[in-house]
Protein backbone atom coordinates (compact mmCIF):
# COMPACT_ATOMS: atom_id res chain seq x y z
CA UNK A 1 0.00 0.00 0.00
CA UNK A 2 2.52 2.85 0.82
CA UNK A 3 4.76 1.75 -2.52
CA UNK A 4 1.35 2.15 -4.55
CA UNK A 5 1.26 5.53 -2.61
CA UNK A 6 4.57 6.59 -3.37
CA UNK A 7 4.40 5.81 -6.31
CA UNK A 8 1.07 7.92 -7.00
CA UNK A 9 2.88 10.60 -5.33
CA UNK A 10 5.56 10.83 -7.79
CA UNK A 11 3.14 10.36 -10.65
CA UNK A 12 1.35 13.65 -9.32
CA UNK A 13 4.41 15.60 -8.44
CA UNK A 14 5.51 14.98 -12.06
CA UNK A 15 2.21 15.52 -13.71
CA UNK A 16 0.09 17.79 -11.60
CA UNK A 17 1.30 20.87 -13.44
CA UNK A 18 0.31 19.40 -17.26
CA UNK A 19 -3.11 18.45 -15.64
CA UNK A 20 -3.77 21.97 -13.81
CA UNK A 21 -2.55 24.05 -17.09
CA UNK A 22 -4.56 22.15 -19.56
CA UNK A 23 -7.69 22.18 -17.43
CA UNK A 24 -7.37 25.76 -17.11
CA UNK A 25 -6.58 26.01 -20.82
CA UNK A 26 -9.63 24.37 -21.17
CA UNK A 27 -12.13 25.99 -19.21
CA UNK A 28 -10.47 29.40 -18.84
CA UNK A 29 -10.81 28.49 -14.64
CA UNK A 30 -7.99 28.53 -12.30
CA UNK A 31 -9.96 27.38 -9.52
CA UNK A 32 -11.80 25.19 -11.36
CA UNK A 33 -8.97 23.62 -13.15
CA UNK A 34 -7.24 23.14 -9.15
CA UNK A 35 -10.31 21.76 -7.76
CA UNK A 36 -10.67 19.02 -10.50
CA UNK A 37 -7.11 18.39 -10.28
CA UNK A 38 -7.49 17.64 -6.55
CA UNK A 39 -10.64 15.36 -7.33
CA UNK A 40 -8.74 13.37 -9.67
CA UNK A 41 -6.06 12.97 -7.12
CA UNK A 42 -8.10 11.74 -4.42
CA UNK A 43 -10.10 9.22 -6.70
CA UNK A 44 -6.26 7.83 -7.93
CA UNK A 45 -5.87 7.23 -3.83
CA UNK A 46 -9.30 5.58 -3.75
CA UNK A 47 -8.78 3.18 -6.74
CA UNK A 48 -5.31 2.79 -7.72
CA UNK A 49 -4.42 0.59 -4.32
CA UNK A 50 -6.99 -2.02 -5.27
CA UNK A 51 -7.44 -1.83 -8.92
CA UNK A 52 -3.79 -1.20 -9.57
CA UNK A 53 -1.97 1.81 -11.63
CA UNK A 54 -3.13 2.21 -14.73
CA UNK A 55 -1.36 1.73 -17.86
CA UNK A 56 -1.19 5.55 -18.53
CA UNK A 57 -1.97 7.33 -15.08
CA UNK A 58 -1.42 10.95 -16.71
CA UNK A 59 -4.26 9.74 -19.14
CA UNK A 60 -6.36 8.23 -16.37
CA UNK A 61 -5.95 11.32 -13.93
CA UNK A 62 -6.71 14.18 -17.24
CA UNK A 63 -9.64 12.07 -18.25
CA UNK A 64 -11.12 11.60 -14.56
CA UNK A 65 -10.39 15.69 -13.63
CA UNK A 66 -11.67 16.51 -16.95
CA UNK A 67 -14.82 14.52 -16.18
CA UNK A 68 -15.07 16.28 -12.57
CA UNK A 69 -14.79 19.43 -14.22
CA UNK A 70 -17.59 19.00 -16.81
CA UNK A 71 -20.22 17.66 -13.65
CA UNK A 72 -19.46 21.68 -12.33
CA UNK A 73 -19.46 23.38 -15.42
CA UNK A 74 -22.96 21.50 -16.46
CA UNK A 75 -24.55 22.54 -12.57
CA UNK A 76 -23.35 25.86 -13.98
CA UNK A 77 -25.34 25.06 -17.47
CA UNK A 78 -21.59 25.69 -19.46
CA UNK A 79 -20.76 22.05 -19.61
CA UNK A 80 -21.98 21.13 -23.09
CA UNK A 81 -20.35 23.71 -25.40
CA UNK A 82 -16.50 22.87 -23.91
CA UNK A 83 -16.68 18.74 -23.92
CA UNK A 84 -16.17 18.97 -27.86
CA UNK A 85 -13.26 21.70 -27.80
CA UNK A 86 -12.22 19.33 -24.85
CA UNK A 87 -11.81 16.90 -27.52
CA UNK A 88 -10.19 18.43 -30.20
CA UNK A 89 -7.38 20.24 -27.14
CA UNK A 90 -6.41 16.61 -26.23
CA UNK A 91 -6.33 15.56 -29.60
CA UNK A 92 -3.77 18.18 -30.71
CA UNK A 93 -1.70 17.94 -27.48
CA UNK A 94 -0.88 14.67 -28.58
CA UNK A 95 0.88 16.29 -32.23
CA UNK A 96 1.68 19.16 -30.78
CA UNK A 97 5.54 19.50 -30.14
CA UNK A 98 7.47 22.36 -28.36
CA UNK A 99 9.27 24.29 -30.66
CA UNK A 100 11.64 27.49 -30.11
CA UNK A 101 9.56 30.39 -31.17
CA UNK A 102 6.56 31.84 -30.14
CA UNK A 103 3.61 30.12 -32.41
CA UNK A 104 0.54 28.18 -31.84
CA UNK A 105 2.64 24.93 -32.75
CA UNK A 106 4.45 25.51 -28.94
CA UNK A 107 0.78 26.17 -27.65
CA UNK A 108 0.82 22.81 -25.63
CA UNK A 109 4.65 23.35 -24.05
CA UNK A 110 4.91 24.39 -20.44
CA UNK A 111 6.94 27.32 -21.44
CA UNK A 112 4.09 28.60 -23.98
CA UNK A 113 1.69 28.05 -20.75
CA UNK A 114 3.77 30.35 -18.68
CA UNK A 115 3.12 33.15 -21.41
CA UNK A 116 -0.55 32.70 -21.20
CA UNK A 117 -0.62 32.52 -16.96
CA UNK A 118 1.78 35.74 -17.44
CA UNK A 119 -1.24 37.89 -18.01
CA UNK A 120 -1.00 41.68 -17.98
CA UNK A 121 -3.78 42.22 -16.21
CA UNK A 122 -2.71 41.05 -13.09
CA UNK A 123 0.04 42.74 -10.84
CA UNK A 124 3.88 41.40 -11.23
CA UNK A 125 3.77 39.77 -8.13
CA UNK A 126 0.44 38.26 -8.39
CA UNK A 127 0.91 37.19 -12.08
CA UNK A 128 4.02 35.52 -11.44
CA UNK A 129 3.05 33.83 -7.64
CA UNK A 130 -0.21 32.46 -9.64
CA UNK A 131 1.45 30.90 -12.54
CA UNK A 132 3.80 29.30 -10.20
CA UNK A 133 0.55 27.61 -8.51
CA UNK A 134 -0.54 26.41 -12.02
CA UNK A 135 2.47 25.07 -13.76
CA UNK A 136 4.60 23.91 -10.84
CA UNK A 137 2.15 22.96 -8.29
CA UNK A 138 3.93 25.18 -5.31
CA UNK A 139 2.41 25.70 -2.08
CA UNK A 140 1.49 28.89 0.00
CA UNK A 141 4.65 28.24 1.67
CA UNK A 142 7.18 27.52 -1.24
CA UNK A 143 5.53 31.03 -2.41
CA UNK A 144 5.80 32.99 0.62
CA UNK A 145 9.37 31.58 0.93
CA UNK A 146 9.96 32.84 -2.48
CA UNK A 147 8.55 36.33 -2.53
CA UNK A 148 9.72 36.87 1.18
CA UNK A 149 6.13 37.49 2.39
CA UNK A 150 3.58 36.14 4.90
CA UNK A 151 1.31 32.63 3.54
CA UNK A 152 -1.16 34.39 4.12
CA UNK A 153 -0.55 37.27 1.82
CA UNK A 154 0.47 34.75 -0.74
CA UNK A 155 -2.99 33.01 0.07
CA UNK A 156 -4.84 36.49 -0.72
CA UNK A 157 -2.70 36.99 -4.15
CA UNK A 158 -3.77 34.02 -5.49
CA UNK A 159 -7.56 34.13 -4.42
CA UNK A 160 -7.39 37.51 -5.97
CA UNK A 161 -5.70 36.99 -9.09
CA UNK A 162 -8.01 34.23 -10.03
CA UNK A 163 -10.99 36.21 -9.16
CA UNK A 164 -9.52 38.89 -11.68
CA UNK A 165 -9.62 36.81 -14.51
CA UNK A 166 -12.67 35.22 -14.25
CA UNK A 167 -14.21 39.14 -13.71
CA UNK A 168 -11.94 40.01 -17.00
CA UNK A 169 -12.79 36.76 -18.86
CA UNK A 170 -9.28 36.05 -19.96
CA UNK A 171 -8.75 33.18 -22.38
CA UNK A 172 -6.20 31.09 -22.18
CA UNK A 173 -4.80 31.75 -25.73
CA UNK A 174 -1.61 31.48 -26.77
CA UNK A 175 -0.60 35.50 -26.84
CA UNK A 176 1.15 36.81 -30.05
CA UNK A 177 4.33 37.90 -30.27
CA UNK A 178 4.13 41.14 -29.20
CA UNK A 179 1.83 40.29 -26.60
CA UNK A 180 5.24 37.50 -25.26
CA UNK A 181 7.25 40.20 -25.42
CA UNK A 182 5.49 42.53 -23.40
CA UNK A 183 5.28 39.68 -20.81
CA UNK A 184 8.84 38.42 -21.01
CA UNK A 185 10.22 39.99 -17.45
CA UNK A 186 7.34 37.87 -15.75
CA UNK A 187 8.43 35.09 -17.26
CA UNK A 188 11.80 35.46 -16.36
CA UNK A 189 10.69 35.55 -12.86
CA UNK A 190 8.45 32.64 -12.90
CA UNK A 191 11.13 30.80 -14.23
CA UNK A 192 13.78 31.78 -11.46
CA UNK A 193 11.55 31.30 -8.60
CA UNK A 194 11.06 27.93 -9.72
CA UNK A 195 14.42 27.43 -10.11
CA UNK A 196 14.81 28.58 -6.81
CA UNK A 197 12.88 26.45 -5.35
CA UNK A 198 14.25 23.30 -7.09
CA UNK A 199 17.77 24.51 -5.45
CA UNK A 200 16.58 24.83 -1.89
CA UNK A 201 12.78 23.50 -1.32
CA UNK A 202 10.34 25.47 1.08
CA UNK A 203 9.43 21.97 2.80
CA UNK A 204 10.33 17.95 2.43
CA UNK A 205 12.85 15.53 3.23
CA UNK A 206 15.45 16.35 0.24
CA UNK A 207 17.43 19.50 0.05
CA UNK A 208 17.02 20.34 -3.57
CA UNK A 209 14.04 19.24 -5.23
CA UNK A 210 15.71 18.40 -9.22
CA UNK A 211 12.71 18.09 -11.19
CA UNK A 212 11.89 21.66 -10.32
CA UNK A 213 15.71 23.08 -11.45
CA UNK A 214 15.50 20.80 -14.88
CA UNK A 215 12.29 22.02 -15.77
CA UNK A 216 13.21 25.36 -14.46
CA UNK A 217 16.31 24.63 -16.81
CA UNK A 218 14.42 23.12 -20.20
CA UNK A 219 12.26 26.11 -19.83
CA UNK A 220 15.31 28.61 -19.54
CA UNK A 221 17.11 26.68 -22.95
CA UNK A 222 13.88 27.11 -24.80
CA UNK A 223 13.29 30.84 -23.81
CA UNK A 224 16.45 31.51 -25.33
CA UNK A 225 16.29 29.76 -28.39
CA UNK A 226 13.31 31.91 -28.53
CA UNK A 227 15.15 35.55 -27.80
CA UNK A 228 18.64 34.92 -28.43
CA UNK A 229 19.49 39.25 -28.36
CA UNK A 230 17.55 39.90 -25.33
CA UNK A 231 20.22 40.66 -22.65
CA UNK A 232 18.46 39.44 -19.36
CA UNK A 233 16.70 35.83 -20.93
CA UNK A 234 20.55 35.15 -22.44
CA UNK A 235 21.41 36.21 -18.76
CA UNK A 236 19.13 33.97 -17.26
CA UNK A 237 20.16 30.94 -19.19
CA UNK A 238 23.61 31.60 -17.60
CA UNK A 239 22.50 31.80 -13.99
CA UNK A 240 20.61 28.40 -14.06
CA UNK A 241 23.11 26.59 -15.92
CA UNK A 242 26.19 27.67 -13.80
CA UNK A 243 23.94 26.42 -10.73
CA UNK A 244 22.59 23.68 -12.46
CA UNK A 245 25.89 22.40 -12.94
CA UNK A 246 26.75 21.69 -9.41
CA UNK A 247 23.55 20.11 -8.49
CA UNK A 248 25.17 16.80 -8.51
CA UNK A 249 27.54 18.04 -5.62
CA UNK A 250 25.75 19.72 -3.12
CA UNK A 251 24.48 16.77 -1.21
CA UNK A 252 26.22 13.33 0.20
CA UNK A 253 24.92 10.10 -0.58
CA UNK A 254 22.80 9.98 2.28
CA UNK A 255 21.04 13.16 1.34
CA UNK A 256 22.36 15.46 3.46
CA UNK A 257 23.28 19.19 2.35
CA UNK A 258 27.18 19.96 1.27
CA UNK A 259 28.08 23.64 1.87
CA UNK A 260 30.17 25.06 -1.24
CA UNK A 261 33.58 25.46 0.85
CA UNK A 262 33.06 21.38 1.25
CA UNK A 263 32.16 20.32 -2.46
CA UNK A 264 34.24 18.14 -4.43
CA UNK A 265 34.17 20.16 -7.57
CA UNK A 266 35.71 17.58 -9.62
CA UNK A 267 31.53 16.28 -9.42
CA UNK A 268 31.03 19.78 -11.09
CA UNK A 269 29.18 19.54 -14.48
CA UNK A 270 32.25 21.34 -16.69
CA UNK A 271 29.68 21.03 -19.51
CA UNK A 272 27.35 23.26 -17.83
CA UNK A 273 30.01 25.21 -16.62
CA UNK A 274 30.84 26.11 -20.26
CA UNK A 275 27.49 26.23 -21.70
CA UNK A 276 26.68 29.29 -18.77
CA UNK A 277 29.41 30.88 -19.29
CA UNK A 278 29.09 31.18 -23.00
CA UNK A 279 25.77 32.43 -22.14
CA UNK A 280 26.68 35.17 -20.01
CA UNK A 281 29.66 36.32 -22.36
CA UNK A 282 26.44 36.95 -25.05
CA UNK A 283 24.71 38.45 -22.67
CA UNK A 284 27.67 40.48 -21.73
CA UNK A 285 28.18 41.30 -25.42
CA UNK A 286 24.52 42.26 -25.78
CA UNK A 287 24.57 44.18 -23.18
CA UNK A 288 27.54 46.30 -24.50
CA UNK A 289 26.14 46.69 -27.80
CA UNK A 290 23.16 48.02 -26.31
CA UNK A 291 25.51 50.32 -23.74
CA UNK A 292 22.73 48.59 -21.20
CA UNK A 293 23.16 48.90 -17.65
CA UNK A 294 24.09 46.21 -14.89
CA UNK A 295 20.98 44.34 -14.56
CA UNK A 296 19.67 41.44 -11.78
CA UNK A 297 20.09 38.42 -13.50
CA UNK A 298 23.35 39.36 -15.55
CA UNK A 299 24.68 40.07 -12.18
CA UNK A 300 23.44 37.19 -10.40
CA UNK A 301 25.27 34.95 -13.30
CA UNK A 302 28.15 36.82 -12.86
CA UNK A 303 28.43 35.61 -9.23
CA UNK A 304 28.17 32.17 -10.41
CA UNK A 305 30.51 32.48 -12.68
CA UNK A 306 33.33 33.71 -9.88
CA UNK A 307 32.06 30.62 -8.07
CA UNK A 308 32.21 28.23 -11.14
CA UNK A 309 35.79 29.15 -12.09
CA UNK A 310 37.23 29.07 -9.17
CA UNK A 311 40.15 26.26 -8.01
CA UNK A 312 38.92 26.33 -4.70
CA UNK A 313 36.64 27.79 -1.74
CA UNK A 314 39.90 29.74 -1.43
CA UNK A 315 41.06 30.88 -3.73
CA UNK A 316 37.30 32.30 -4.95
CA UNK A 317 37.39 36.16 -6.06
CA UNK A 318 35.26 37.19 -2.61
CA UNK A 319 35.44 40.98 -3.24
CA UNK A 320 34.27 40.63 -6.53
CA UNK A 321 31.37 38.59 -5.42
CA UNK A 322 30.47 40.91 -2.66
CA UNK A 323 30.66 44.04 -5.53
CA UNK A 324 28.64 42.11 -7.22
CA UNK A 325 25.89 41.61 -4.55
CA UNK A 326 26.45 45.51 -3.69
CA UNK A 327 25.35 46.60 -7.32
CA UNK A 328 22.99 44.09 -6.76
CA UNK A 329 21.26 45.66 -3.90
CA UNK A 330 22.26 49.02 -5.33
CA UNK A 331 19.82 47.85 -8.25
CA UNK A 332 16.97 46.02 -6.92
CA UNK A 333 16.86 46.72 -2.87
CA UNK A 334 16.38 43.01 -2.57
CA UNK A 335 17.51 42.06 1.15
CA UNK A 336 18.70 38.97 -0.17
CA UNK A 337 21.00 40.57 -1.89
CA UNK A 338 22.58 42.24 0.68
CA UNK A 339 22.36 39.58 3.35
CA UNK A 340 24.61 37.00 0.45
CA UNK A 341 27.22 40.37 -0.03
CA UNK A 342 27.62 40.20 4.16
CA UNK A 343 28.43 36.40 3.51
CA UNK A 344 30.84 37.04 0.85
CA UNK A 345 32.51 40.11 2.57
CA UNK A 346 33.06 37.82 5.52
CA UNK A 347 35.74 35.71 3.73
CA UNK A 348 37.82 38.62 3.68
CA UNK A 349 36.78 41.59 5.76
CA UNK A 350 36.70 42.10 9.34
CA UNK A 351 33.40 40.14 10.68
CA UNK A 352 32.41 42.07 13.43
CA UNK A 353 31.97 45.03 11.09
CA UNK A 354 30.34 43.19 8.27
CA UNK A 355 27.81 42.13 10.90
CA UNK A 356 26.84 45.29 11.71
CA UNK A 357 26.83 47.16 8.43
CA UNK A 358 24.31 44.01 7.79
CA UNK A 359 21.91 44.87 10.92
CA UNK A 360 22.02 48.49 9.88
CA UNK A 361 21.25 47.91 6.56
CA UNK A 362 18.49 45.59 6.60
CA UNK A 363 15.22 45.09 9.04
CA UNK A 364 15.75 41.56 10.93
CA UNK A 365 13.04 41.29 12.17
CA UNK A 366 10.66 41.81 9.16
CA UNK A 367 13.20 38.96 7.60
CA UNK A 368 12.30 36.18 10.49
CA UNK A 369 10.85 33.96 8.08
CA UNK A 370 14.13 34.39 5.96
CA UNK A 371 16.40 30.99 6.59
CA UNK A 372 19.19 32.18 5.06
CA UNK A 373 19.38 35.37 6.86
CA UNK A 374 19.72 33.07 10.14
CA UNK A 375 22.37 30.77 8.74
CA UNK A 376 24.36 34.04 7.73
CA UNK A 377 24.36 35.85 11.14
CA UNK A 378 25.15 32.48 12.71
CA UNK A 379 28.29 32.08 10.47
CA UNK A 380 29.13 35.89 11.30
CA UNK A 381 28.76 35.56 14.90
CA UNK A 382 30.48 32.13 15.01
CA UNK A 383 33.98 34.02 13.17
CA UNK A 384 33.45 37.15 15.80
CA UNK A 385 33.66 34.70 18.78
CA UNK A 386 29.84 34.60 20.04
CA UNK A 387 29.28 31.04 20.01
CA UNK A 388 26.03 31.33 21.87
CA UNK A 389 24.47 33.70 20.01
CA UNK A 390 26.13 32.22 16.97
CA UNK A 391 24.37 28.72 17.80
CA UNK A 392 21.11 30.73 18.56
CA UNK A 393 21.16 32.13 15.47
CA UNK A 394 21.57 28.84 13.60
CA UNK A 395 18.62 27.23 16.11
CA UNK A 396 16.37 29.96 14.71
CA UNK A 397 16.82 28.94 11.33
CA UNK A 398 15.98 25.41 11.86
CA UNK A 399 12.93 26.55 13.46
CA UNK A 400 11.78 28.17 10.69
CA UNK A 401 12.82 25.73 8.02
CA UNK A 402 10.33 23.56 6.52
CA UNK A 403 12.86 21.55 4.88
CA UNK A 404 14.16 18.21 6.84
CA UNK A 405 17.33 18.71 5.46
CA UNK A 406 18.43 22.25 6.13
CA UNK A 407 16.98 22.07 9.78
CA UNK A 408 19.74 18.95 10.46
CA UNK A 409 22.23 20.94 8.47
CA UNK A 410 21.13 24.20 10.72
CA UNK A 411 21.15 22.04 13.98
CA UNK A 412 24.34 20.49 13.18
CA UNK A 413 26.01 23.88 12.92
CA UNK A 414 24.63 25.10 16.40
CA UNK A 415 25.76 22.45 17.85
CA UNK A 416 29.29 22.71 16.60
CA UNK A 417 29.06 26.37 17.47
CA UNK A 418 27.76 26.03 20.74
CA UNK A 419 30.52 23.55 22.76
CA UNK A 420 33.10 26.46 21.51
CA UNK A 421 32.24 28.94 23.93
CA UNK A 422 32.13 26.22 26.80
CA UNK A 423 35.97 25.49 25.70
CA UNK A 424 36.69 29.19 25.58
Amino acid sequence: MQDIHRRIEAIWRLDARRIVAALARWSSDYTLAEDAAQDALIAALKHWPAEGIPEKPTAWLLHTARNRAVDHLRRQHRGDALVNDYGREIARSHLAAATPQYSDDARHDSLALLFIACHPVLPPDTRCALALRTLAGLDNAALARAFLVSETTIAQRIVRGKRKLAQANVRFETPSPAECQERLGSVHEVIYRLFTEGHVATHGDAWTRNELCHEALRMARVLAQATPDDIETQALLALIELHAARLGARMDTHGNPVLLKDQDRSAWDRGGIRRGLAALAHSNKLARDQDAAPSPFRLQAAIAACHATAPSFAATDWPQIAAHYATLFATTGSPAARIHQAQAAAQFDDPAQVLSALETAIDIQALARYVPLHAVRGDLLERCGEHAAAAAAFRQGAERSGNDAEKRLLRERANTAAPQQKKG
